[in-house]
């Protein structure tokens, strides 16, 4: 299968001049608070699974190349897929954690100076949002997106999580997205270091911080939701018709 027809339109330089990039998503997990008899990866989106309009999503932007899938050893429902075989798709085993996966991941990819990673249950992903983010290359400097906090903040109780404990001031407190964007070199080294030391690394720009690196926040849409609860569905369904409706018209 070729890669699916881009329908972005190029701006202040042609296709060839803009460099291009790999992605990596991990896609082991099996998404418990989801509720279903498969992992949330796998659940049917417009047509389609999870997975597969994440993927799709990603490789129409002009300026990704080629992504690398990482699932579980004994996932039974890749090889399915209609895009399993695509030529601009790898496919690894991940591990444990998210971590062991985006590392397995990196340990695929040769040559690339620069890495991108997303989540597989963000296929919301706005092309804008995207290009944003790849500006950062010229900066020799990673990031994130990102969207500040708007809503106010309650602690709860260790004693009683129910309870309220006080509030937390929203200032300067950002939710981070997806994708991530580092410097490969230095995103392996900060997650082999991590993972020796059982930080606790929750994304790549915890175990870029582990080191001591520099992440730049990147503001991106408030569309590029995270599918955790099944009502996640519904809206990213929603979302994601009105993201391929612009990129196809304009």
């Amino acid at each position: 299968m070729s890669k699916p027809p881009v329908t972005d339109t190029p701006t202040s330089t042609t296709l060839s001049e803009k460099p291009q990039f790999t992605v990596i998503v991990p896609a082991a997990g099996v998404g418990k608070r989801m509720q279903a008899d498969r992992p949330k990866q796998y659940l049917p989106l417009l047509g389609k699974t999870l997975l597969e309009c994440t993927l799709n999503q990603l490789i129409a932007h002009p300026q990704i190349k080629h992504i690398v899938v990482v699932i579980a050893e004994h996932d039974t429902y890749f090889a399915k897929l209609a895009i399993a075989d695509a030529p601009w798709l790898t496919k690894v085993i991940g591990g444990a954690e998210r971590a062991d996966s985006v590392l397995a991941g990196l340990n695929a990819v040769k040559n690339e100076p620069w890495i991108l990673v997303h989540d597989a249950a963000r296929p919301c992903i706005a092309h804008s949002d995207i290009s944003k983010l790849l500006a950062l290359h010229t900066t020799h400097q990673g990031g994130i997106l990102a969207m500040p906090v708007r809503d106010t903040m309650k602690r709860s109780s260790k004693a009683t999580p129910n309870l309220v404990s006080h509030s937390e001031t929203r200032d300067y407190l950002w939710h981070a997205l997806t994708p991530q964007f580092f410097p490969t070199q230095a995103l392996q080294r900060s997650l082999s270091a991590a993972l020796s030391s059982n930080a606790n690394i929750t994304d790549e720009a915890s175990a870029i911080e582990y080191q001591g690196g520099s992440v730049t926040l990147v503001e991106g849409l408030t569309s590029n939701l995270k599918v955790t609860h099944p009502e996640d569905l519904q809206l990213a369904a929603y979302y994601l018709q009105q993201l391929h409706e612009k990129q196809t018209h304009g």
